[in-house]
């Protein structure tokens, strides 16, 4: 039986080994990298030291999120319908790395002198070039671990390096200056260094270290009138919606952190990311956590507690006494639930992907990673224009800090912290009502397994 496990695992069919798990989960490392500070540095960044302003960076930030609600359904599809010698998934991630590298260069290495159409084209190119090879990868995840439990311990891996990229680029500029005495502009020119060297090695490793699983029959018979199909199923309706509530709270939260911190907390921007540093390393202890979790009670259940969990501690940094032990501990707790969202949905929506093909026959995975990455955009985009736009609205000065007006102060402080936790709670009562457990899930696979047996079997006496 071990022979058989490891002849399995060799060929991308059974449960992966540690080293290669590693190795695949291993680019989320550098995409991990080029995506927070694209979210969190780079809007203060432009606004602060390249004087671009909050309309057109909110602006730009947000028609990009919307060139991405296409994006990555459009990924979605043409991945279900890519079936090469070298594999279905591996050339979307090595199509993907040039442009994403390039972009990565242009936003990162920015001068004074920028503008909107500047930041919107080449974040374009980034995100094109990052969703070419994140839906390649997140599908190939999917299939990779085809058992209700391997998933979550596949996605554990996935997000524990997506958070240990978040550590090491957040560390950059704080350790820039500490350690080398380089300004903040030298920190986010580093981060951009970061992810241009290590983009490149990180994905050579995955795709010469991990074989794809062989596809199910039929994959090309995907088309688009199937994602309204999809949409239009209650279970993946719930999910689609639960991970647009649940998604963009945090992302409100990150785009405001270096806003907060300083207009409300005092915390120049070196200190407030070793804060933020805080919050990631509790996001990566708790990653494991929420992955024994979901098999131990069910992935939904899991899911529930973490994000009632993230709405009390997203509070209780607006409540927190000043000094810098409480925002330690505070931080590293409003950190620990972060990372239950990506591990556990993505995971239940690779268990609807079964569900779906036993019904319909045909492997739509791609299609609903694309459904999944997409919808959540929808509240990034939201998120990011509404949140900027909200502060600009009601006067607030990057530049003055705690010198605006209590009224912008008071927005700040309320689209921080109140606005994120109302979200995630309202995705929390939602999600509880998911229905696909772990039994029901093994009856499916069961039944895909004879299926799949039964027609390999005529194929093979058909010949």
């Amino acid at each position: 039986m071990a022979a058989i496990r490891a002849e399995r695992a060799s060929s991308g069919q059974g449960p992966l080994g540690t080293w290669r798990l590693a190795a695949f989960a291993l680019p989320c490392v550098p995409v991990a990298a080029m995506l927070m500070p694209v979210v969190v540095y780079l809007p203060n960044y432009y606004a602060t030291d390249l004087g671009v302003g909050l309309t057109a960076i909110g602006l730009a930030f947000g028609v990009v999120r919307l060139f991405d609600l296409w994006l990555d359904p459009t990924l979605g599809f043409l991945i279900d319908r890519t079936n090469t010698r070298f594999g279905r998934f591996k050339p979307w991630l090595v199509a993907g790395l040039p442009i994403a590298v390039l972009a990565v260069w242009m936003l990162f290495m920015a001068r004074p002198g920028i503008d909107g159409a500047y930041i919107l084209f080449w974040l374009v190119l980034g995100f094109l070039g990052q969703s070419m090879a994140t839906m390649a990868h997140v599908t190939w995840g999917a299939r990779l671990a085809p058992e209700y439990g391997q998933r979550a311990r596949v996605f554990s891996w996935w997000q524990g390096f997506t958070v240990l990229g978040m550590l090491i680029v957040l560390a950059m500029p704080p350790l820039m200056k500490l350690g080398f005495g380089l300004d903040y502009g030298q920190g986010v020119r580093a981060m951009g260094w970061f992810v241009v060297l290590s983009l490149p090695v990180a994905i050579l490793l995955a795709l010469f270290a991990v074989h794809e699983p062989p596809s199910p029959p039929n994959i090309n018979s995907a088309t688009w009138r199937h994602y309204w199909d999809l949409i239009r199923r209650p279970s993946i309706l719930r999910l689609l919606v639960s991970d647009i509530l649940l998604g963009t709270g945090p992302v409100i939260a990150g785009t405001l952190f270096f806003f907060y911190f300083d207009a409300i907390r005092g915390w120049d921007r070196s200190e407030a990311g070793l804060l933020l540093l805080l919050y990631f390393t509790g996001a990566l202890l708790g990653a494991p956590l929420w992955g024994r979790l979901g098999q131990a009670i069910g992935k939904h259940r899991a899911l529930s507690i973490a994000s009632a969990a993230y709405a009390v501690a997203q509070l209780s940094v607006l409540m927190a006494p000043e000094g810098l032990a409480w925002g330690i501990v505070t931080m590293t707790l409003a950190g620990l639930p972060y990372s239950a969202g990506p591990i556990l949905l993505r995971a239940m929506m690779a268990d609807l992907g079964d569900e779906e093909r036993l019904k319909s026959g045909v492997d739509r995975s791609g299609l609903m990673f694309g459904l999944l990455s997409g919808v959540v955009k929808i509240g990034s985009a939201i998120a990011v224009f509404a949140s900027v736009s909200a502060l600009d609205l009601f006067g607030f000065k990057a530049d003055l800090g705690a010198g605006n007006t209590p009224l912008a102060l008071g927005v700040l402080s309320v689209s921080f912290a109140v606005v994120p936790a109302l979200l995630t709670l309202a995705g929390a009562a939602l999600i509880n009502g998911h229905t696909l457990d772990k039994a029901a899930h093994d009856a499916i696979r069961k039944a895909l397994e004879a299926r799949d047996a039964a027609q390999n079997t005529a194929e093979t006496y058909g010949r």
